[in-house]
């Protein structure tokens, strides 16, 4: 209950401090910087070292490409009976093929699944990134009008995201070195995770006006919150995947549309108001659809 409570609180007050103009317009971004820079490498360092690898996590590891290359799929079957142009075809391929696994997904996995979930989550969130910034970035400099991609610029980018750079370094490092030493320092750090990335997330929910955009709106939802993890559910026992990582899987594929990827499309001006609208409504709904999904879960196994 304590977790639900803190989810409440965080995002509550990011949305009341936003709308009171006690804070800067921009000031959600300090938040995610010191998310990005400081607390997320952190996380890594403190639990990926802890996780006993098995063939079991190729799920979580896959599960953000089965989700994007569904997401394309559906865009395709959408555009041929709704033609839609090409901005906002990309804008949906982002939003709906990308889930938010970390500023929501780790403080709702926590909420549901404990520490052992939370472990899953961040490989989740690792192999999500990566299809963010390859096909993520190739989608949104494909459909804008600046220029080509390069793999140059690709690897630049993945491999100066301190996040990734900490997931590598907790896979390689505790060969050689202990990280009991920084411990303390480290769940401290950590530990800002959960209410800094609900607070930023309250501090970034608009919902404008949708009516232009309802039909592609709500089919890039319908995709993401519903049709997303089905397509996992139903991968995971084919590929005789169970237990919580096949639950956690499915769980991290119902998150609601990356704030990253909307942000990413507005940054390249595929659609910018669908982009937003699909962050924008996508979280408040995933609180209620995560629900259904963890009872669903519960029930099945």
């Amino acid at each position: 209950m304590n977790n639900f409570i803190l989810i409440a609180i965080c995002i509550g007050a990011g949305m009341l401090l936003r709308t009171s103009g006690m804070l800067p317009k921009d000031a959600y971004k300090s938040v995610n910087a010191w998310i990005l820079y400081v607390a997320l490498p952190a996380f890594a360092l403190k639990f990926i070292p802890g996780i006993q690898w098995t063939a079991e996590l190729l799920l979580p590891g896959l599960m953000p490409l089965l989700v994007w290359c569904g997401a394309w799929l559906m865009v395709q079957l959408f555009a041929r009976f709704f033609p839609i142009d090409k901005a906002t075809r990309a804008a949906l391929i982002l939003t709906a093929g990308l889930g938010n696994t970390s500023f929501v997904g780790f403080p709702l996995t926590k909420a549901y699944y404990g520490a052992e979930g939370l472990q899953i989550a961040i490989i989740c969130d690792q192999a999500t990134f990566i299809v963010l910034a390859t096909a993520g970035i190739i989608t949104a400099m494909n459909a804008s009008a600046r220029g080509h991609f390069s793999i140059k610029m690709v690897l630049w980018k993945l491999f100066r995201f301190p996040p990734f750079l900490a997931f590598i370094a907790a896979l390689i490092l505790p060969r050689w070195v202990s990280f009991s030493g920084i411990s303390s320092l480290l769940d401290v750090l950590a530990g800002t995770v959960i209410p800094l990335a609900l607070f930023s997330v309250g501090m970034q929910l608009r919902v404008a006006n949708f009516k232009s955009d309802a039909r592609a709106l709500s089919i890039g939802l319908i995709y993401k919150l519903l049709v997303a993890p089905a397509l996992v559910l139903l991968i995971a026992p084919v590929l005789d995947f169970k237990g919580i990582v096949a639950q956690v899987s499915v769980f991290e594929a119902a998150m609601a549309p990356m704030i990253t990827a909307s942000i990413i499309a507005v940054e390249y001006d595929l659609n910018p108001k669908l982009a937003n609208l699909m962050a924008g409504i996508g979280i408040p709904l995933s609180f209620v659809s995560t629900l259904a999904w963890w009872i669903l879960l519960h029930i099945l196994h």
